[in-house]
């Protein structure tokens, strides 16, 4: 098997991704990557991400690759849930507040922060719209996080989210009770959602 064949084998696993990680582990070197990058048999991503010429770049799961300590969130989460209209120009994504996402995330990413124990709370992993799995909050955790951040993201995003979250069939009330009171904002979300239900 030619290195490329098993470059291909390997992106197939990873939505067409290679990182210069997993290559090393079938015992390819970040030279030979590069050296690949330069002869145009490789394009490169992002930093020690590769994909093949004929290969399509899914953004959020190079964006996932990056950092195991990062959770999209916010507009991104809208719009993976069909409670935004819209695409987001920059993709939100949670960290928990102990640990900074390196730069080039933060160069590409709106990053929230949040305490390390409230971190993981409502993380699911759901399809990119390339069909790769990402890791998201749930439509109740990301309607917490819309409320939370009312004054950041803009009126008409905010109210076409939370309409839409009324409507949802998705929804669990008791789950967004709970992470509610857990990010203490409970007066708030009945505030603004005792109106639409």
């Amino acid at each position: 098997m030619t290195i490329l064949q098993k470059l291909e084998e390997l992106g197939s696993h990873q939505g067409g991704i290679i990182t210069t990680k997993d290559a090393a582990r079938l015992g390819i070197s970040r030279a030979m990557l590069s050296n690949l990058y330069l002869h145009g048999q490789l394009e490169r991503i992002a930093r020690g991400q590769y994909i093949l010429p004929n290969g399509m770049e899914d953004e959020l799961l190079s964006i996932a690759l990056r950092s195991s300590k990062i959770i999209f969130s916010h507009e991104t989460a809208l719009y993976l849930h069909g409670l935004s209209d819209r695409t987001p120009f920059v993709h939100s994504v949670t960290a928990p507040s102990n640990c900074v996402p390196n730069n080039n995330i933060q160069d590409i990413c709106k990053v929230y922060y949040i305490k390390p124990d409230l971190f993981e709370m409502g993380r699911v992993v759901e399809k990119s719209p390339a069909g790769n799995l990402i890791p998201v909050y749930d439509i109740d955790r990301t309607i917490c996080d819309v409320v939370r951040s009312r004054n950041k993201l803009g009126t008409e995003t905010f109210l076409f989210a939370v309409k839409a979250y009324a409507k949802s069939k998705n929804k669990n009330l008791n789950t967004l009770g709970n992470y509610a009171k857990q990010l203490r904002i409970t007066n708030v979300i009945h505030r603004y959602l005792e109106v639409l239900l």
